[in-house]
C-alpha cells in the first residue's frame, strides 16, 4: 500500500526532498474537465512507505497542510 498526495497540495516542496525512495515528483493532475495544474504526486511502485528507514512515512510527517493520505 503506498500514499497519495491529494489535489490540494501548495507545492511546498517539504515532501520530495524527505522521500528515501525518490517516489515523490511533480506531475500534472487534473482537477476538472477544463482544469489541472501541477502538484506533487507518489509513485506507488516506488513508495515503501519509508519502512526501513523511519518510523512514520515522512511525507505525512513533513507535510504543513496534511494532504498526504493513504491510497
Amino acid at each position: 500500500m503506498a500514499y497519495q498526495i491529494l489535489a490540494d497540495c501548495i507545492n511546498c516542496d517539504m515532501c520530495a526532498p524527505e522521500c528515501p525512495n525518490a517516489a515523490i515528483s511533480l506531475q500534472q493532475v487534473a482537477i476538472s474537465n477544463e482544469r489541472s495544474k501541477r502538484i506533487f504526486q507518489i509513485d506507488a511502485q516506488l513508495c515503501t512507505e519509508c519502512e526501513g528507514y523511519y518510523q512514520q512515512p515522512t511525507c505525512v510527517e513533513v507535510c504543513p497542510i496534511d494532504v498526504v493520505i493513504k491510497a
